[in-house]
């Protein structure tokens, strides 16, 4: 298998794994990744709010983050968020844990600065077996998705390949 199929093999895992029920995804993961010009015509309006006007590196790696988005498996939290603001949007993932985690959060952990807070959501996450993970963009943002806690290591392996830094919170 050449590098450019294993990339795109680890990328179409990814958000597979991130997306098991929204091919749609993949499909522009994938079409980032295969024909950057096509795609940066496509989806030229949400490009452009990131300063975006052609190819780039890693632009499957952004369509993975705006596509994650728009189907609410993803949050992206800015390095100066409150910590309601956090919660807030890690409780409208359609991804978040069936069993709710802010039951063990304490108002410290509420006034908590954004990298320690995110860390604690990591961490009380954990302990009703899911996992919160950053997608590291080389922003000021910090992209995060929730999965089961026992697939984070599928997560960190298959990401590494597609060229995804991942940060597993609270770890």
């Amino acid at each position: 298998m050449s590098g450019t199929d294993a990339v795109r093999t680890s990328l179409a895992a990814v958000a597979s794994l991130l997306a098991p029920a929204r091919p749609a995804v993949g499909e522009r993961v994938l079409l980032a990744h295969d024909d950057p010009e096509r795609y940066v015509h496509t989806y030229a309006a949400q490009l452009a709010n990131r300063g975006i006007t052609g190819p780039v590196p890693n632009l499957a790696r952004t369509a993975l983050v705006d596509a994650l988005g728009e189907h609410r498996l993803l949050a992206e939290c800015d390095w100066k968020e409150q910590p309601a603001e956090i919660r807030a949007r890690l409780e409208k993932l359609d991804s978040r844990p069936s069993v709710d985690p802010w039951v063990l959060f304490g108002a410290r952990d509420m006034r908590l600065r954004t990298a320690a807070f995110l860390e604690a959501c990591g961490r009380h996450y954990r302990d009703v077996g899911a996992t919160l993970a950053v997608l590291d963009t080389d922003s000021d943002c910090c992209p995060v998705v929730c999965l089961r806690a026992a697939r984070a290591g599928e997560l960190t392996a298959l990401a590494g390949p597609a060229g995804i830094a991942v940060r597993i919170l609270g770890a």
